[in-house]
């Protein structure tokens, strides 16, 4: 017996009032259900996480910050609290309602929530009138990607940077050093406990030209 199209709806309903009841946990739990692969975390991170990547950061010479996947924007706000004022913040993710969230969500002229593709880092940073970046951030989850897209991200990721930027990684399993490796010769590595679950922390700069 085949449903109505309100009955069919109810079940879209309730998801959506539950989601926003949860706020942020809400719109992160949904994001995770519909693209596991790309959220790759259930959870959140931590602000101990948070300060802990971003603490190598020299926020005075940063012109352009670059996130991959800022989900509900975890990361955002402490960004923004760092960047100075001319400074611009692009947050690319292929998750429409991330995007939308975050357009709803974050109200500074500073922030520039993007649909589309890390692959594309380039292409996008052209786009808003930048040559580089000068740091760029990333929590996507390396190993489970299709095959293919985490090397592609991280050669474009490299030439997305000015020498002397940096590729801000953090992931649940130490093998993203991989990625990095072919295109960076200085990887400095890290670990947070404090997180959940506890994370490798990478800080991979470009030294060449």
């Amino acid at each position: 017996m085949s449903l109505s199209k309100a009955e069919t709806r109810r079940p879209d309903r309730l998801r959506d009032r539950v989601v926003r009841a949860l706020g942020p946990w809400g719109m992160f739990l949904k994001g995770f259900v519909k693209h596991p692969v790309m959220v790759g975390s259930i959870i959140p991170s931590t602000g101990t996480l948070i300060d802990h990547m971003l603490s190598r950061v020299d926020w005075a010479k940063v012109d352009l910050f670059v996130e991959y996947g800022p989900g509900v924007g975890t990361f955002s706000r402490t960004i923004l609290a760092h960047m100075r004022g001319d400074a611009t913040y692009i947050a690319i993710d292929t998750n429409g309602d991330f995007i939308d969230y975050l357009q709803r969500d974050i109200a500074d002229s500073r922030f520039r929530p993007i649909l589309g593709s890390a692959t594309d880092v380039e292409a996008i940073i052209a786009a808003n009138g930048f040559t580089h970046a000068d740091q760029i951030l990333s929590g996507l989850p390396f190993s489970t990607l299709p095959d293919g897209v985490g090397p592609a991200i991280a050669a474009a990721t490299h030439r997305a940077l000015r020498p002397g930027g940096s590729f801000l990684v953090y992931q649940f399993r130490k093998r993203a050093r991989d990625f990095l490796e072919p295109h960076f010769s200085q990887i400095e590595n890290g670990f947070e406990w404090w997180n959940i679950p506890p994370c490798f922390l990478f800080w991979a700069t470009k030294t060449d030209d």
